[in-house]
């Protein structure tokens, strides 16, 4: 490592319900981690998950003060633990994906002209045209989406060019709704963000550009020429390349922390920022397979030759520009869980573990789809419970239900991967991370249904790891140095579970079962929309 032994590297991770961040020394060990839960922490913001759900259950938004006043909370907790700022070579960082900033005019000034006596909260409250920012979450841009998949020549075409076919929650339908609905707001704004580039911008005092791989989650950016597609920007609303400013490359570093920082924090002034990215692409380590378990489950595929479809997501690899990763989001994730421990398990994920040891793999054929909220892949919504012979049923046993819900997750996280074209071999190995990797019996299942090893890092908090590993590549990459070299020396993932015996003989026909059921459940909806 070129970093000295004293240096230290930053990741932040500006996720959907809290602000995290992980330092780790010249060596990639992990010295310290930090976060701020917004509910709980930031109360006055009356969130709940993070965000605000509105009437039509469709809009959900976050207010981008709170995000600020996190990061004011956070560096007041890491100085308060005598965290050793000047140490700190270079920072990186994650957003939630998709979701948006739109910065008032004359917010450039204030970011610029940042006093290091006062909190960053209080010189921004005035800074953003529109509060409360649309999140990943979101759902309400149906119409949006279908014109702008008119706009392009279709969903196929649509996903040709940006990588993905049009998404409710993808930025460029979510500026396309604003535009319409607030244009007053929308004409006061200079300048929108990323949530990644927003929280980059706050470091930089001054607005950080749009990086290649989270611009592949707007249905605006042409993923293989890697600028602005004009029709997609058209389709959207009027001068918004001005609005959104150029593109940089992942691994780019944008400049120097702003003194706000170096005065008020101790942050030595030649501390770098690397280009923040989606929390997404963040978490993806060097792996072909990953399974993110956390308020969304997402699976990671890494590929060469990327052949986008209307199923899935290409996006830039953020670590390699000459790569993509595919994805796959699945918004039932960790609430879904969460409901379910509360009903079936009083509440305890301990008695939520017995139930998963306590019933057999296969759930003897019982089978669930529980999708609490509008899901991506696919699009429908609702519970839906069969027996072993195919039949609906109204209700489980609670130890049936919670192996119904896991098994169900992770049968269509399989399936939605081999749509893609994966495919499980011989030497195949699943990197799971996200809050429910924690859980060793959850993981299990995953390993069963995968008929593969499983392995976890230490830190939980695998977008920020991820992102502090960017810090240190930031300043390698410069030199030509692949991420694969920058970590030859991180530490290794551990191996956590094993598929138990006999899994491969029980989970290849269920998932061909669970398979044609989504597959009739989505038809079933598509059906019941029409007749609307």
């Amino acid at each position: 490592m070129a970093a000295g032994a004293d240096s230290c590297f930053l990741g932040f991770d500006f996720s959907t319900q809290q602000l995290k961040v992980v330092a780790v020394d010249g060596n990639l060990e992990v010295i310290h981690q930090n976060s701020v839960q917004f509910d709980s922490e930031l109360p006055e913001f009356r969130t709940h998950g993070g965000v605000h759900i509105h009437e039509d259950k469709l809009t959900v938004t976050s207010p981008a003060l709170m995000w600020v006043k996190a990061l004011d909370v956070l560096l007041e907790k890491m100085r308060n633990t005598g965290f050793d700022f000047s140490r700190v070579k270079a920072i990186s960082g994650s957003g939630q994906q998709h979701g948006s900033v739109f910065w008032r005019k004359g917010a450039r000034r204030t970011l610029n002209q940042l006093d290091p006596q006062k909190h960053l909260h209080h010189q921004l409250q005035e800074c953003f045209a529109v509060r409360d920012s649309p999140v990943w979450m979101d759902s309400s841009t149906s119409d949006q989406c279908q014109c702008l998949e008119t706009a392009v020549g279709g969903a196929q075409r649509l996903a040709d060019i940006t990588g993905s076919r049009a998404y409710e929650r993808f930025t460029g339908n979510q500026i396309a709704k604003i535009y319409h609905s607030k244009p007053k707001e929308f004409s006061e704004t200079e300048r929108i963000s990323l949530i990644s580039s927003f929280a980059s911008s706050l470091f930089l005092g001054d607005y950080a550009p749009i990086d290649y791989s989270d611009g592949s989650g707007m249905n605006l950016m042409d993923i293989f020429e890697k600028q602005w597609s004009r029709v997609c920007l058209d389709a959207a609303a009027p001068q918004l390349a001005e609005r959104l400013g150029d593109l940089t490359p992942s691994t780019a570093v944008l400049g120097c922390v702003s003194l706000y920082y170096t005065e008020r924090y101790g942050f030595a002034e030649s501390c770098n920022v690397v280009a923040f990215t989606g929390d997404n692409p963040g978490k993806q380590m060097f792996w072909s397979l990953q399974v993110s378990l956390g308020t969304s489950d997402t699976v990671f595929l890494w590929i060469r030759g990327p052949r986008p479809s209307v199923e899935g997501h290409i996006f830039c690899n953020p670590v390699d520009c000459s790569a993509y990763m595919a994805l796959i989001c699945f918004k039932n994730g960790s609430f879904t869980r969460e409901r379910i421990r509360d009903e079936c398990a009083g509440g305890s994920w301990e008695c939520f573990s017995s139930a998963l040891r306590a019933t057999p793999m296969g759930n003897n054929g019982h089978l669930g789809v529980y999708f609490d909220v509008m899901e991506i892949t696919p699009h429908f919504a609702g519970v839906h419970r069969f027996n072993a012979e195919g039949q609906r049923v109204a209700s489980f046993e609670h130890e049936m239900e919670i192996r119904a819900l896991i098994e169900g997750q992770f049968l269509a996280k399989r399936v939605h991967a081999e749509k893609l074209g994966y495919k499980i071999i011989a030497g195949t190995r699943v990197l799971a991370t996200g809050g429910a990797s924690s859980n060793k019996d959850i993981l299990q299942v995953l390993s069963d249904v995968f008929s593969a090893p499983v392995y976890i890092i230490d830190v939980t908090n695998s977008a920020c790891l991820g992102c502090a590993y960017r810090a240190v590549h930031g300043l390698e990459a410069e030199a030509g140095a692949s991420f694969t070299e920058t970590l030859r020396n991180a530490p290794e993932p551990q191996l956590a579970v094993r598929p138990a015996p006999g899994a491969q003989e029980v989970y290849a026909p269920l998932m061909l079962r669970y398979a044609a059921l989504e597959d009739q459940l989505l038809k079933d909806h598509q059906k019941s929309q029409h007749l609307l």
